[in-house]
């Protein structure tokens, strides 16, 4: 068992996870299809609610799942190869590899760091780094969603509360950081959104929805 962290192990997590975030699956996807590029539709982002814009609902699934999936992995990776670890650098690392993969796909390299909005990762990442913390944070956004049928709103409440149950269910504290660090850099890819919401001009889920709208 080893207790300290060092440089290559933290290189190793934050490069590793950061290149796994940085897969543009909705780029990928619709390529291998033929249905062109997200970045030419609607809001020209690569997530998978501007992929839904394409009328293509099964590439939009297969974009949420590889956009949730690839922060799920950077953690599971992380975690593995820390089992031998003591918990608190265990939690550490895994708590790096979600951060970094999430900032992947809000960043990634491979697009000129001209990413997503992170939604379905932060999903992925925290369902994988604490899943009573990724559970109770996705039954808030599907009950925002419901009630209000905002898309925004529901990512923008989940983020936020995301944190508190970090806190509540006693996730290690680089696990209830990794949350705040996740929910801050939604709250500022959503500022339009924010802006929108108090305006009280958000499209609701179903209606009509400017280019610009896109919360994935």
């Amino acid at each position: 068992m080893f207790t300290e962290l060092n440089p290559v192990l933290i290189a190793a997590a934050v490069i590793g996870g950061y290149l796994l975030g940085s897969i543009p699956f909705g780029v990928l996807v619709m390529r291998a299809a033929g249905a062109g590029d997200p970045r030419a539709i609607g809001s020209g982002n690569i997530g998978a609610t501007n992929v839904l814009r394409s009328g293509k609902r099964g590439l939009a699934v297969l974009t949420l799942l590889g956009d949730g999936g690839k922060g799920a992995l950077a953690v599971l990776v992380a975690w593995l190869a820390t089992r031998h670890a003591v918990p608190h650098t265990q939690a550490v690392l895994t708590a790096l590899a979600g951060g970094a993969a999430f900032l992947g796909h809000l960043f990634p390299v491979w697009l000129g760091f001209k990413g997503g909005k992170g939604v379905a990762t932060f999903f992925g990442t925290l369902l994988a780094a604490a899943w009573p913390v990724g559970l109770a944070a996705g039954a808030s956004w599907i009950l925002v969603a419901a009630v209000f049928r905002i898309s925004s709103l529901a990512a923008l409440t989940s983020a936020l509360l995301a944190i508190l149950f970090a806190l509540l269910f006693g996730r290690p504290m680089p696990i209830a950081e990794l949350a705040l660090f996740m929910a801050v850099l939604i709250y500022i890819r959503h500022i339009p959104n924010i802006r929108r919401l108090i305006k009280n001009e958000e499209p609701r889920i179903g209606g009509a929805r400017k280019a610009e709208d896109a919360t994935a």
